[in-house]
């Protein structure tokens, strides 16, 4: 397959126009949209072909709420550890998306897969979790084609989760996302557009 500058500047697009979403709309988001982001995460890679990361999609709404719960305590530690005038920003920041998100995955990464036998994480077993973020990743850019937004609650715990979700041993907590139609699109990312953090370019250095 051979690649022009139309899908490169295609990509191009994606890539900018993704966003961490924060504001959802409540509508639905269609079963046939869903299992084709679905299939889309079978195409990201992994290491040793392992393919250690494993979806729950939550629709239980006490479990949601028990998510809510939980991002409400770390949130507010979270918050107290900020100094008065950088605090007030904080409290300021819509950081989930659990209240109207639609879809809401809970995902784990499984620590010693028997697929995969082992290639490529006897020194960094890391690659493990790289490989769940690498499929969360494929999954971002494919939501954003079919103009779904994606965003990811990260102020929950991990511990909390894995007991929450009654998972397998081994299991362990990578990601909370919340899918959606977002209420608004913007190619700025709201934290820079909020004054919280402007991006950074990439360090690229040869040594």
């Amino acid at each position: 397959m051979h690649f022009d500058a139309t899908d490169a500047a295609a990509l191009l697009r994606i890539l900018r126009w993704r966003r961490d979403v924060r504001h959802f709309r409540p509508d639905p988001v269609d079963d046939g949209v869903l299992e084709r982001l679905r299939q889309a995460m079978d195409f990201a890679p992994s290491v040793g072909n392992a393919r250690p990361w494993r979806v729950l999609r939550v629709t239980d709404q006490a479990l949601r709420a028990a998510v809510r719960a939980d991002f409400q305590r770390c949130n507010s530690q979270a918050a107290a550890d900020y100094a008065a005038n950088k605090q007030a920003d904080y409290v300021e920041l819509k950081l989930a998306g659990l209240d109207i998100a639609p879809v809401q995955l809970a995902i784990f990464t499984v620590a010693d897969p028997a697929e995969g036998h082992g290639l490529g994480r006897q020194t960094l077993p890391d690659t493990l979790r790289q490989s769940t973020a690498m499929a969360i990743h494929t999954l971002w850019l494919a939501a954003r084609v079919e103009n779904i937004g994606l965003g990811i609650v990260s102020i929950l715990d991990p511990k909390v989760m894995e007991q929450l979700f009654e998972v397998p041993q081994g299991w362990v907590f990578s990601a909370f996302l919340c899918l959606g139609h977002a209420a608004a699109t913007d190619d700025t990312p709201l934290l820079h557009r909020l004054g919280w953090q402007e991006n950074a370019a990439t360090q690229w250095e040869e040594r």
